[in-house]
């Protein structure tokens, strides 16, 4: 079973159009869903929560189709922290955790306070006085602590130090050791993707460019640099981007539709997504 499956999901606004896009989330996994901002992944958490109505397309979570009533008690199942923590000002942890008992059939207080004490934050501290990062966590620990199935996080490490981007990585991994959780990761910081997810996707401009598995995607694509003459070498169909500078060429290619004596770099996701956008806009 998918914990997410969307197909052929359509959303238009002025200026920007979400084309034709379709992914799976397996249950137990990590998907992280790269893009830059404005490529629309706002607008696919939007869509899975059914909190805009799309142009086509379908959309099931946890096997239940989003614009069913059945989904309305399906979000108790559902975690999501946005890229911006707004809880009210004034509350403090203590308060939050009231709140959220009268809001979700499953919270769990002791679960609650346990996420607090981890990742040592105040209970009596008012939410306008924390930090960014302090506020990241709270809204992680809240995600964390009503029996979710599903984690949906947008930018959930965006402008964090990186102690505590790895800090949370390291809560989600634990999330998901349980094979009924699922996290769907979406970020423009790639490097936190890479560490921990294990399909992997990119949207450009409301167009998804890549989707598969985070090993098969590092094992099939690779950077070589060679000089202009080299170039000729390689098979159009190989190539996946092309960046001319003073020393040469950088290219990406598809391995198994390359000489064999080819040379790589080190490649990472970011290095890949980056050649493909490039491609997409030639």
């Amino acid at each position: 079973m998918n914990a997410i499956e969307i197909s052929g999901l359509c959303k238009s606004y002025e200026g920007f159009r979400l084309e034709n896009f379709s992914l799976n989330l397996p249950k137990g996994s990590i998907l992280g869903l790269a893009g830059e901002n404005g490529a629309g992944k706002s607008t696919i958490i939007k869509l899975i929560m059914n909190a805009e109505e799309r142009d086509a397309g379908s959309v099931k979570v946890l096997g239940t189709e989003c614009t069913s009533p059945e989904f309305n008690d399906l979000k108790n199942c559902i975690g999501v922290v946005l890229d911006e923590a707004n809880f009210p000002a004034v509350l403090t942890a203590k308060m939050l955790c009231s709140v959220m008992a009268n809001t979700y059939k499953n919270w769990n207080s002791e679960l609650f306070f346990n996420y607090v004490q981890r990742f040592h934050l105040p209970e009596n501290k008012k939410f306008k006085d924390f930090s960014r990062g302090m506020k990241m966590k709270l809204a992680i620990a809240a995600a964390l602590s009503h029996e979710a199935k599903l984690l949906v996080l947008d930018e959930a490490t965006g402008g964090l130090d990186p102690l505590v981007r790895d800090e949370i990585l390291d809560i989600l991994n634990d999330f998901t050791r349980d094979e009924e959780h699922s996290i769907l990761m979406l970020s423009h910081i790639v490097s936190d993707i890479e560490k921990i997810c294990d399909y992997f996707a990119f949207i450009h401009k409301g167009k998804l460019l890549l989707c598969d598995e985070k090993d098969k995607i590092l094992s099939e694509y690779a950077v070589a640099k060679m000089s202009e003459a080299e170039l000729c070498d390689i098979a159009p169909e190989a190539l996946h981007g092309v960046k001319h500078t003073p020393y040469g060429v950088e290219v990406l290619v598809e391995k198994r539709l390359a000489p064999c004596s080819l040379r790589y770099e080190h490649t990472s996701l970011e290095d890949i997504i980056i050649f493909l956008a490039r491609e997409g806009e030639r």
